[in-house]
C-alpha cells in the first residue's frame, strides 16, 4: 500500500499518538480522561481530520468480535452467580501443603480459568482470593500475585475467548475453535509449568520462609474471612447505593415476597433503599438494620427527620415480628456486608431451606449445562459470537428475573473502546505507515525458517509493549497471514497462532504490557485487610525473563 498524501500522514499519525498515550497511560496530567474516552477521541479526529470517512469509521467496527465479547461477559458473570469462580478458590487452599504448592494451584488454576472466561476475568475474581490466602498463611503476597498474572495471560493464549487479541485473530482468520485450541495448547501447558518453575527459582528461599518481613504488621485472617469473599467480574463501576428498584428485585431474587408478613411491609422496605450497602447487616436467624451514622443518613435521604425514625422503626419492627412468626419462616439467602458484592447478595447455600437449596442447585446446573453446550458448540465450529449470544440469552431466559443486575456487569466501557481501537487502527492503516513499515521488515521475517520466526517474534513482542497486543494484532495480522500465506495455507494459520501466542505471553514482560496485569496490581492495591502494592520493577525482574524464554519455548510447539 503506497503512502497517502502528507497531510494525511501527518494527522493521522497525531490522531494514533493521542490514543496510544491515553490507550497506555490514562491519566496523564494534561488530558485525564481515561482510554474509553481517550479511544473515541482518536477515532474522532481520524474522521474530522478526513483520514477517514464517516461511512468507513462505521464500516470499520468489527460487530462479531464486540458479540463475541458481550456475549462472553454475560456468561461469565451467570458462572459468578452460580459460584463457579468461589469453588475454582476453594480449590487453591484444600488441603494445600505450603507455599510452593499454592503457588503452583494458583498457575494451573489461573491459566485454565483464563481459557474458559477470560484473562481479566479471572484476575479479576481470583486477586483479593490469592491475597487472603497469603495473609492467612503468613506468605508474602509478590510471588502469588505475579504467578495469578502471568499464568492467566499464558493460559488464555490457548482459546479464541481467553483474551480480546485472540478474539480479533479468531474473527478475522477464521480459524475454528478446536483448530486455535489443539495448535496452542501444547505451547500454553508447557509455557505455564516453566513460568511455574521461575517463578519458583526465583523466589525459592522466600517461599521457603514463612515469615513475610516486607510487612510484619500484617493481620493474619481466618478461615471463614477467607470462605465468605465474594467475587464480582464486573469491569464496570456500579452505584454505591441502593435505590428503590434494586431493593425490589434484590427482595425478588431473595424470595421474601412470598411471606406474608413482609409483604406487609413491603413499601417500607423500598424506603430503604436510599441506605448506603454497608448499613445492611444480617444477624441470623433474624434480620436487623443496624444504623452507625443517623446524621448522615438524614443528610442523605430525602425524608424528614421524624419520617425516617418512623420509617426505620417500622421496618426494624416488622421484621422482627416476621422472623418470630412461627407461621412464616424466613428461608431466603443472607445479606451481608462482608466481600464486595455489588448487589449486597450473598448466596449462602447453608442458609437456604431445603426446598429453596435445590431450587439453586438446579439453577447452576442449568448455568454450567448451558456453558458447557456454548463450549461445545465452539468446538463443533459453530459461529463463535452467536454461540456465545446464544448461551447469554439462555442464561437470561432460565433466570426468569430482571436481568438488569447481570447485565450491568458487562464491561461497555470495554466494548467502546473497543469500537474507537478500531476506527483509530483503521484510520492508520490508511496512512501507509504500517505497510511501508512491514515491507521493509517481510523479507526477515518469514516464518518457514527458524530466524524468520524469531524476527517477527521479537517484532510482536516490542510492538505489544510499546503499543499494547491489541492494535498490534490490527495492524500486522493481515500483512504477516498474507505474507505466510504465499508459502502454503498451513503456514498461514500457524502466522496467526504464532501472532496469537507471542502478542499474549508479550504481555507479561512489564507491568503495563497486558490490561491483566494492571488489574491484578489495581484489584491488590485496594483489597481490604490485605492490600498489596504490586511494583512497576518487581513485574519487570521477573517479567523480562520469563517472556523471553516461555516466548521462544512454545514457538517450537505451536501447530498450523
Amino acid at each position: 500500500m503506497a503512502m497517502a498524501p502528507t497531510v494525511k500522514v501527518v494527522l493521522g499519525t497525531i490522531a494514533f499518538a493521542i490514543f496510544w498515550v491515553l490507550a497506555v497511560f490514562p491519566a496523564v496530567p494534561f488530558m485525564p480522561i481515561g482510554r474509553t474516552a481517550g479511544s473515541l477521541l482518536g477515532a474522532m479526529l481520524m474522521v474530522i481530520f478526513q483520514v477517514i470517512t464517516p461511512d468507513q469509521a462505521f464500516a470499520a467496527i468489527d460487530l462479531p468480535i464486540l458479540g463475541l465479547l458481550f456475549g462472553t461477559m454475560v456468561v461469565s458473570a451467570y458462572l459468578e452467580r452460580a459460584d463457579i469462580f468461589k469453588y475454582l478458590g476453594k480449590l487453591l487452599s484444600w488441603r494445600s501443603k505450603g507455599a510452593k504448592d499454592l503457588l503452583c494451584r494458583i498457575c494451573l488454576i489461573s491459566a485454565v480459568s483464563s481459557a474458559l472466561f477470560t484473562n481479566d476475568t479471572s484476575c479479576v475474581v481470583l486477586t483479593e482470593f490469592v491475597l487472603k490466602i497469603a495473609r492467612q498463611q503468613n506468605l508474602p503476597p509478590h510471588p502469588f500475585l505475579l504467578a495469578l498474572a502471568s499464568s492467566a495471560n499464558i493460559g488464555s493464549s490457548a482459546t479464541p475467548i481467553g483474551n480480546p487479541q485472540n478474539l480479533v485473530i479468531a474473527v478475522q482468520s477464521k480459524i475454528s475453535f478446536g483448530t486455535f485450541l489443539f495448535g496452542v495448547l501444547p505451547a500454553m501447558l508447557l509455557g505455564v509449568a516453566i513460568n511455574a518453575l521461575i517463578i519458583l527459582g526465583m523466589y525459592w528461599k522466600l517461599l521457603s520462609d514463612k515469615k513475610d518481613e516486607e510487612d510484619p504488621s500484617v493481620e493474619v485472617v481466618g478461615d471463614d474471612y477467607v470462605s465468605f469473599h465474594r467475587f464480582a467480574p464486573a469491569t464496570m463501576s456500579h452505584i454505591e447505593t441502593l435505590n428503590s428498584q434494586d431493593l425490589s428485585s434484590t427482595l425478588d431474587s431473595m424470595g421474601m415476597h412470598s411471606h406474608a408478613n413482609v409483604n406487609g411491609h413491603e413499601s417500607t422496605l423500598r424506603n430503604l433503599g436510599s441506605l448506603p450497602e454497608n448499613d445492611i447487616i444480617h444477624s441470623s436467624p433474624s434480620v436487623n438494620v443496624h444504623i452507625d451514622n443517623t446524621d448522615k443518613l438524614r443528610t442523605q435521604g430525602s425524608l424528614a427527620e421524624n419520617e425516617i425514625d418512623k420509617v426505620l422503626n417500622t421496618g426494624v419492627e416488622s421484621l422482627r415480628n416476621s422472623d418470630a412468626s412461627k407461621e412464616t419462616t424466613y428461608s431466603g439467602p443472607t445479606l451481608s456486608k462482608r466481600g464486595p458484592s455489588s448487589s449486597g447478595v450473598e448466596f449462602t447455600d447453608e442458609k437456604l431451606g431445603f426446598s429453596k437449596k435445590w431450587q439453586r442447585v438446579f439453577w447452576k446446573s442449568c448455568v454450567y449445562l448451558v456453558t458447557l453446550g456454548m463450549l461445545v458448540s465452539l468446538l463443533l465450529g459453530l459461529n463463535m459470537s452467536w454461540s456465545a449470544i446464544t448461551a447469554a440469552l439462555a442464561l437470561i431466559v432460565l433466570d426468569f428475573k430482571d436481568a438488569r443486575p447481570c447485565l450491568e456487569k458487562v464491561s461497555y466501557s470495554l466494548l467502546i473502546f473497543f469500537c474507537g481501537m478500531f476506527i483509530t487502527v483503521d484510520g492508520f492503516n490508511k496512512t501507509g505507515i504500517p505497510s511501508t513499515l512491514w515491507e521493509f521488515m517481510e523479507p526477515y521475517s518469514k516464518i518457514d525458517s527458524i530466524q524468520g520466526t524469531a524476527i517477527l517474534a521479537v517484532v510482536v513482542v516490542v510492538l505489544s509493549n510499546v503499543v499494547s497486543n491489541v492494535p498490534t494484532v490490527l495492524l500486522l495480522g493481515a500483512r504477516v497471514a498474507a505474507s505466510a500465506a504465499a508459502i502454503s495455507p498451513a503456514s498461514e494459520k500457524k502466522a496467526w497462532l504464532i501472532l496469537a501466542w507471542v502478542s499474549t505471553v508479550a504481555g507479561n514482560m512489564s507491568l503495563l504490557g497486558s490490561a491483566a496485569n494492571l488489574i491484578v496490581c489495581e484489584q491488590a492495591r485496594r483489597a481490604q485487610h490485605c492490600g498489596y502494592t504490586l511494583t512497576f520493577w518487581k513485574h519487570l525482574k521477573f517479567g523480562f525473563p520469563s517472556t523471553i524464554v516461555v516466548t521462544a519455548i512454545g514457538l517450537i510447539l505451536v501447530r498450523g
